[in-house]
């Protein structure tokens, strides 16, 4: 019978109740558990999957989680047990990760990944270092476990770029990825460009929750080059590990180049780039954008990727929420995708 809004309504499926374990605590995981205790019944009525908190993992610590019930005190948590014990003993569907992607937590997050992969455990993670240097063994893994891994989280946050590279351009002959993958990058552009120091440019970004505390790797390139790579390796079966990496910063010179710019009618915007026809190499560069141009469009900490299809046609995707609330939201996006059904025939 129609709906009070004009559409048919369907009747609810069975609704599934998966097992997550997380593994990270920080911002991004915070937010990650505030979206599944208090949007259940919604996934459940519009997915059928009420994926439910199980368990909660950092270095010197764990907890469990009682179904519905926020995480507990730290001060009631218990020291770790091997991450197979909790993944057996809570029934885990889908290990989460929010650790830092810092040289330290890399090995931590890729025995942890491989490990519950090969056990059919499905792992979807914002965590980027592990995967620019255990990139083989990861996929090794979910090959042998028959299992899923999804990194939505670390290649955009809430900017759906790795859906498209892993399947909606997937058969459309791209050639090319052009991109703004970073926001802390186009937003201190923008200040420099109507004359903010480098420094007050950066606090600003500090102040309005865009930038890290420490932002070297916003402004050096590293982060866009590492979302590049990783993109790349969905699109073209790069190896992250053995791609050369070439960057440009965002420094004092910039600011001058930015001024440059807008006198000029153009935008400077630091611009990752990858080519099929060029394998196994990023760069990111200060390019000078016009009006048309989809990076020229951005606006604020906005991150956009270009898709180069010669034959469909250029694919853009643009806009997204640079924020640990939009990582945990492309969280919450991979976890429905290796979880809930598609419903009605269409996958």
């Amino acid at each position: 019978m129609p709906s009070s809004h004009g559409r048919t309504s369907v009747p609810p499926g069975p609704v599934d109740d998966p097992t997550v374990v997380l593994s990270g605590f920080g911002p991004v995981g915070r937010a990650y558990v505030e979206q599944l205790l208090t949007r259940g019944d919604e996934l459940a009525r519009d997915h059928e999957v009420r994926p439910r908190l199980a368990a909660v993992r950092v270095g010197s610590a764990q907890a469990l989680v009682r179904d519905g019930e926020p995480v507990p005190p730290r001060s009631a948590w218990a020291p770790p047990a091997p991450l197979e014990d909790t993944l057996d003993r809570t029934g885990a569907q889908v290990l989460v990760q929010a650790l830092p992607s810092s040289p330290q937590a890399r090995q931590q997050a890729a025995e942890e990944a491989a490990s519950a992969l090969r056990r059919g455990v499905h792992v979807v993670t914002a965590t980027k270092s592990h995967l620019l240097s255990h990139w083989r063994e990861l996929a090794d893994a979910a090959r042998a476990g028959g299992s899923l891994i999804r990194i939505s989280g670390a290649t955009g946050a809430a900017l759906p770029a790795a859906d498209l590279a892993r399947t909606g351009v997937r058969g459309l002959g791209c050639r090319s990825l052009r991109a703004c993958p970073n926001g802390t990058a186009t937003f201190v552009l923008d200040r420099l460009a109507a004359g903010d120091s480098l420094a007050g440019a950066v606090r600003e970004a500090q102040r309005r929750g865009i930038a890290e505390a420490d932002p070297s790797a916003d402004l050096s390139g590293a982060d866009a080059a590492t979302k590049a790579r990783l993109l790349a390796a969905l699109l073209w079966g790069w190896d992250p590990a053995a791609v050369r990496v070439r960057t440009e910063p965002v420094d004092e010179r910039a600011g001058r180049e930015a001024l440059a710019a807008a006198a000029d009618g153009r935008r400077l915007r630091a611009v990752a780039t990858a080519s099929a026809d060029h394998p196994l190499v990023v760069e990111v560069r200060l390019e000078r954008t016009a009006p048309g141009d989809p990076l020229y469009a951005l606006t604020g900490p906005e991150k956009a990727v270009v898709y180069g299809c010669p034959d469909a046609g250029d694919i853009t995707v643009s806009g997204g929420r640079s924020s640990p609330l939009g990582a945990a939201l492309a969280m919450l996006r991979d976890t429905l995708d290796v979880l809930a059904p598609r419903g009605f025939g269409f996958g």
